[in-house]
């Protein structure tokens, strides 16, 4: 005679997913009013996480780790039902997106990097001529006034002074 076994997903309180998951409740509110993660209702209108949400919370945790901005995240996980749990290849999809986020980030903070020892030497602190915070004085072409300028961004890419 074969024992039943309940195939019923077990279910954990907001107390419990913090506790395993390192973070505050108030976190989990959070990540839920953004769509992040999802809960259910108890007959107590008590929230309740299946336990697939552990895995959810520890991967917006690695991305905020590497800095990755929960509406990236968010994006990242929008072929992921909240209700499910993140299969390998979806994680393997997110990762290459974020790796990509993250050479762009690693290639502007090297050149600020390497523009920053050119400056520290000159000085100037001049924020007509200074190539950091206004390179090719291209401030000056949108009129005056306190506008800033990330050469990352809005440089332009024909420009190899400006990568």
């Amino acid at each position: 005679m074969k024992k039943e076994r309940n195939y019923q997903k077990a279910v954990l309180t907001p107390g419990e997913v913090a506790k395993r998951s390192g973070v505050a409740v108030s976190a989990l509110h959070f990540y839920e009013s953004k769509g992040l993660i999802t809960s259910s209702r108890n007959g107590g209108n008590q929230r309740r996480y299946n336990r697939d949400v552990l895995r959810r919370v520890a991967i917006i945790k690695i991305a905020q780790r590497i800095g990755i901005p929960l509406a990236t995240i968010g994006e990242s996980m929008t072929d992921s039902p909240p209700d499910k749990r993140i299969s390998m290849k979806a994680w393997a999809e997110m990762t290459q997106q974020w790796r990509t986020e993250l050479d762009r980030r690693i290639e502007t903070l090297t050149r600020l990097r390497d523009q920053l020892d050119g400056c520290i030497g000159c000085g100037c602190l001049s924020m007509r001529d200074c190539p950091l915070r206004n390179p090719h004085d291209r401030l000056s072409q949108q009129g005056t006034g306190a506008i800033l300028l990330d050469p990352g961004i809005e440089s332009d890419p024909d420009d190899s002074d400006a990568k």
